[in-house]
């Protein structure tokens, strides 16, 4: 019989598993594995936590007529926001980012119900209130600086929903460590520079004191799954005592 997390033995900590790093790092992959292997003992779902762009993106440009323009207008205005963020973003660019961070926080309030709910989550990236920039899966108008006073409400608000979703910190996190050749040759389809940045930042954040576990990417995908599953097992065993 699967086991259900009791969500009160875990306060403040949710039942999640998270898993973050650097696009190439192998968060998918390994992501999958503990969710089939979990799955035969706990109730547990697999969650993408990252704020959707890209997706939302493809869906926009799937729209017939002002579809294509209209989504390429949006991604890069993100984009902007990214490479200028000395530069106050426009309204329209300002509301497209607030409304990827209202997906993101709709997912996470769905993450917590779920957990409370006795199930056990493992997610693919996690919010975090200490560097901005969706890059990091931070608040992205923090980037910014100046703007009317619409966008500094926008700003303001999105900022309270990072520090809000930073207050859950995970049962335990999964970093995956690499460099930015092995990055660079595992996923050819991304810009250099974000890569590069990621590799920079994410290794220095803290996510709310949550219990840490530091493993390479480059290491062959068994092994970083089994020294995954040995933490993960050990920190379920521990919640439940």
């Amino acid at each position: 019989m699967r086991k259900k997390i009791n969500p009160e033995s875990i306060f403040p900590h949710v039942g999640v598993i998270a898993i973050t790093g650097c696009d190439g790092s192998g968060k998918s992959t390994l992501a999958t594995s503990l969710v089939s292997y979990l799955s035969e003992q706990h109730p547990v779902e697999l969650l993408y936590l990252g704020q959707s762009s890209g997706r939302i993106g493809a869906w926009v440009s799937a729209l017939p007529v002002i579809g294509v323009p209209f989504g390429r207008y949006l991604l890069a205005k993100s984009e902007h926001v990214h490479e200028r963020p000395s530069i106050p973003p426009d309204n329209t660019t300002a509301l497209a980012i607030f409304l990827l961070s209202c997906w993101r926080v709709y997912k996470f309030r769905r993450m917590l119900a779920k957990s409370r709910r006795g199930t056990l989550l493992v997610t693919d990236r996690y919010p975090q209130a200490e560097v901005a920039g969706f890059r990091f899966d931070g608040p992205q108008l923090a980037k910014t600086t100046g703007g009317n006073r619409w966008i500094s409400w926008l700003r303001k608000r999105e900022q309270g929903f990072y520090q809000w979703m930073a207050s859950y910190p995970p049962l335990l996190l999964i970093r995956l460590a690499i460099d930015e050749e092995t990055a660079w040759l595992r996923k050819p389809d991304h810009q250099r520079s974000a890569l590069r940045d990621k590799i920079a930042v994410i290794p220095q954040l803290t996510f709310n004191g949550a219990r840490i576990l530091e493993l390479d990417g480059r290491r062959p995908a068994s092994e970083i799954f089994d020294e995954s599953l040995r933490a993960v097992k050990h920190t379920l065993a521990a919640a439940n005592t």
